[in-house]
């Protein structure tokens, strides 16, 4: 069967550096850092002290109050961001076929702030089993597909992917699939997570997997660095309208970019850990490459997985190595977790975001904070590094890789009609 064409209709985002697509997108060009010290809870007993978080932003704005307290934060970050993306796709307008249109989502953790609550409130009582009604509805993760359908009444295909830090990537490559077998005509994609809480930093504390750099909360995030200690977490949420090309040409929609790919792979290594050489990256890399049928020579621009890590960064550049060949230094790369931090399952819907910006305004977002070369990588790479680079961008690759060996690769490129 031939395959639909797939293309971007609408964008939204909620992230540490700002609250709409523009107000993120304005602070990714100048390199603004979202970290700060917590202010959610007291964090002054744990390791690391910071985090991006969401800043200025008032659930009442957007949800009835009421409605907002059967939410966990995750779902609330959900449905805001993707209220964005629909108001900017105007689809709803058109009067289109509601059994059509599907909402695919994702979210590594759910709502790990709602099951903190309540364990605290089961064991500092009698032992009496008191439990909210909506505990488990605000808590699983699968919530914030269902609360975006119901608000818009969409019946088409819904579910949230659940596979650690590659969630949202895997649900915009689930919806890119379906949409170009004919099985929708438009998708509410993305991703969203609220896990800058006490279980979550206390969770990721001991696993050694954050940076401690409490002294200067802005800079920890330095992927590529010499002298990375790990990651900052963050929270938030990105959105996107997939559709299908003839339903959005008919309905004459403002298209952003096209989707062309989309990779998968598993690492088979660890359940932390990448692996070494970076072979399920290369393999992700690879099968986008191929489900796109471009030449890797055709790419312009990878936003990398790039989380700050010790082993992740060398791993990372391994592959695109092992991928790109001599091309590789042609490439503009860059991790806008540097600025973001890591939003774990919602990771890759803002980073798509990303990825859709730069190919239409043909800019490329920096990676700030780089200090020092770190002579395990190849510093002959273009890394972006501190600010922001402009050059003709017709194709970009987003990488997004998960704890437990899950890897997605997605690849978009310039609407030429």
């Amino acid at each position: 069967m031939e395959l639909k064409r797939v293309v971007v209709t609408g964008l939204g985002a909620l992230t540490p550096i700002g609250n709409t697509v523009s107000e993120y997108w304005n602070n990714l060009i100048e390199g603004k850092s979202g970290a700060a010290p917590i202010q959610q809870f007291d964090a002054s007993l744990f390791k690391t002290q910071f985090a991006c978080e969401v800043k200025n932003f008032n659930v009442e704005d957007f949800i009835d109050r009421k409605e907002a307290r059967k939410l966990d934060q995750f779902s609330q970050y959900a449905l805001v961001s993707a209220s964005e993306a629909m108001a900017d796709s105007a689809l709803m307008e058109s009067n289109p076929n509601l059994d059509k249109i599907g909402v695919i989502w994702g979210s590594g953790v759910g709502g790990l702030k709602t099951f903190q609550d309540e364990s605290q409130n089961f064991f500092a009582g009698d032992g009496t089993p008191r439990f909210n009604p909506f505990f488990i509805p605000k808590m699983i993760a699968d919530i914030a597909a269902g609360h975006i359908s119901i608000k818009y009444g969409l019946r088409g295909p819904n579910y949230v992917t659940v596979s650690a830090c590659a969630s949202a990537t895997n649900a915009i490559i689930d919806s890119f699939n379906l949409i170009r077998l004919g099985k929708a005509v438009a998708i509410v994609t993305g991703g969203s997570e609220a896990a800058v809480n006490e279980m979550g930093m206390g969770g990721f504390n001991a696993l050694k997997a954050l940076s401690t750099r409490n002294d200067s909360p802005e800079t920890a995030s330095r992927p590529f660095d010499a002298e990375r200690d790990g990651f900052v977490l963050g929270e938030g949420a990105g959105a996107l309208i997939l559709e299908e090309y003839e339903h959005a040409i008919k309905r004459g929609a403002k298209i952003y970019a096209e989707v062309i790919g989309g990779g998968m792979s598993g690492d088979a290594y660890h359940m932390t850990a990448p692996h070494p050489e970076g072979i399920g990256a290369r393999n992700t890399m690879i099968a986008a490459l191929e489900d796109a049928e471009i030449d890797p020579s055709a790419v312009d621009y990878v936003n990398v997985h790039g989380t700050s890590t010790p082993l992740g960064d060398i791993a990372e550049v391994k592959a695109i190595k092992q991928v790109f060949g001599d091309h590789a230094y042609n490439l503009n790369i860059s991790s806008t977790k540097s600025m973001t931090g890591h939003l774990l399952g919602a990771a890759g819907a803002i980073e798509a975001v990303a990825c859709v910006l730069s190919v239409q305004n043909d800019i490329v977002p920096p990676t700030i904070n780089h200090f020092t070369d770190d002579p395990e990588l190849d510093n002959k790479l273009n890394f972006t590094f501190n600010k922001a680079q402009k050059r003709v961008v017709d194709v970009a690759l987003s990488n997004t890789f998960g704890f437990g060996g899950h890897n997605t690769s997605i690849i978009v490129k310039k609407f030429k009609g």
